[in-house]
């Protein structure tokens, strides 16, 4: 009998309180509720790879429990803490390892091949360069870098910070990071330059000049969120346009007097002798470049604790801008006068820092740097080594990330064969963890 649709409502309704009142479990038992269950939410991550390298050391048959953001555990996979709440998660044929650190990134910066430096600085917007930043960042995520220190935003101002901040808040991917801010330079030593004395031409550095000067921005620069003040000891502003010495030792020394109060480290610049000579007495905690160090400057930096980052990468980019044909060509004096500090100053036992000036070449091609590295002398094992405990604890971070131990950060790649042996299985990542959440997942 069919009943109209408003009266059938009615109907059902009726009945529905009917049962309720009667305590009768017909329809209920039509619609079942869902057992019960005693056992946990899955909270744990055990990563299984073929072997785990810590930072320090390569172990076979190790595995890694994530717990949250952190590392909860690591060891045999034999003694493995497991429990019902604990996932497991093959990685096979490869190696876990802590995220790598690039210690000299610019990722306000792109490739000089596609546009020069100083038309960078000048002619584009800076909505722009932030927005490439953002891809950037992403990119160097992408490529197993979870944290880099960017020294100088190049003309964008404190972009840098803000960037930092949209990554730390889940706005945009990102690696951590560590930033500079605008950077310190000598008035008058730093560019763009060559335009007519009637202009004042926006410079891609902050100047600074005497002791009251220096203190001003580096108290200014802090204020504005940077993690660190990076400073040219010298630049090309010889009668020549030659490199020379920039800050006196005195305006250094009072510069990393202000930060060191702060809580944190001055970074410097410089490819002379002199230059270097002047920042590592003046107390900064790495040196940048060093393309002209001496046998006696690498001794006062083995002496002062001073971290070398040679950037081996960027004039080797840079020589192939200008035309150099890399592997048909004999190395341009610059490149063959850099291999020979390089050499010198693992010779010496310097510290070595990876970082590759990235943003002079593409972002997320990082391993280039590590591969000349190797290229020029490095074993893999000291390459890798250098990317993950060395920049950690020369940068100051290693109470939070750099090795695979219990209790730090979870941030952790998986690259496909074994990077202490060789080095471009770190072009192979198959698996990116920042903080404990999966940002690449496993192929």
């Amino acid at each position: 009998m069919w009943i109209p649709t408003a009266a059938r409502e009615v109907a059902l309704a009726t009945l529905i309180v009917a049962l309720m009142v009667t305590g009768r479990s017909t329809l209920v038992a039509q619609s079942p509720a869902p057992p019960r269950t005693t056992a946990p939410p899955v909270t744990d991550v055990l990563l299984v790879p073929d072997a785990v390298f810590d930072g320090g050391v390569r172990h076979q048959g190790w595995a890694v429990l994530v717990r949250g953001e952190r590392i909860e555990w690591a060891g045999p996979l034999s003694s493995a803490p497991m429990s019902a709440g604990v996932r497991r998660t093959p990685l096979p044929g490869t190696t876990l390892m802590p995220g790598l650190i690039e210690g000299h990134s610019h990722l306000l910066l792109h490739a000089y091949n596609e546009t020069p430096w100083n038309d960078q600085v000048l002619r584009e917007p800076l909505a722009y360069r932030v927005a490439r930043a953002v891809v950037h960042a992403r990119q160097t995520l992408m490529a197993g870098v979870t944290t880099v220190r960017d020294l100088g935003s190049e003309g964008a101002g404190y972009a840098d910070v803000g960037l930092k901040r949209a990554i730390d808040e889940g706005i945009v991917p990102g690696p951590r990071m560590l930033v500079a801010g605008p950077a310190m330079v000598a008035t008058g030593s730093y560019a763009p330059k060559g335009f007519a004395p009637e202009w004042h031409v926006p410079q891609g550095a902050e100047e600074a000049d005497g002791l009251d000067g220096v203190t001003r921005v580096a108290r200014d620069q802090i204020g504005h969120g940077i993690d660190l003040v990076k400073i040219y000891a010298d630049y090309r502003w010889g009668p020549n346009g030659e490199t020379r010495p920039t800050f006196t030792r005195d305006e250094i020394t009072r510069i990393v007097e202000v930060a060191r109060s702060s809580g944190r480290p001055v970074v410097a610049h410089a490819s002379t002798p002199e230059g270097m000579r002047r920042a590592i007495l003046g107390g900064v905690s790495t040196i940048e470049h060093g393309d002209e160090g001496t046998p006696e400057i690498w001794q006062l930096m083995v002496a002062r604790g001073v971290t070398y980052c040679p950037t081996l990468a960027a004039p080797d980019a840079t020589s192939q801008y200008a035309g150099w044909k890399k592997g048909v060509e004999p190395e341009p004096a610059r490149i063959a006068k850099k291999r020979e500090t390089f050499a010198a100053a693992m010779a010496a036992g310097v510290r070595i820092c990876f970082g590759g000036d990235v943003g002079v070449y593409p972002h997320g091609d990082n391993v280039r740097e590590l591969e000349l590295l190797v290229q020029w002398g490095m074993t893999p094992l000291a390459a890798v080594t250098s990317a993950t405990a060395v920049n950690a604890d020369a940068f100051q971070i290693a109470d939070r990330v750099g090795r695979v131990r219990a209790g730090l950060l979870a941030d952790l790649i998986a690259v496909q064969g074994d990077p202490t042996s060789d080095i471009t299985a770190l072009r192979r990542v198959s698996l990116v963890m920042k903080g404990g959440a999966v940002v690449s997942p496993a192929r």
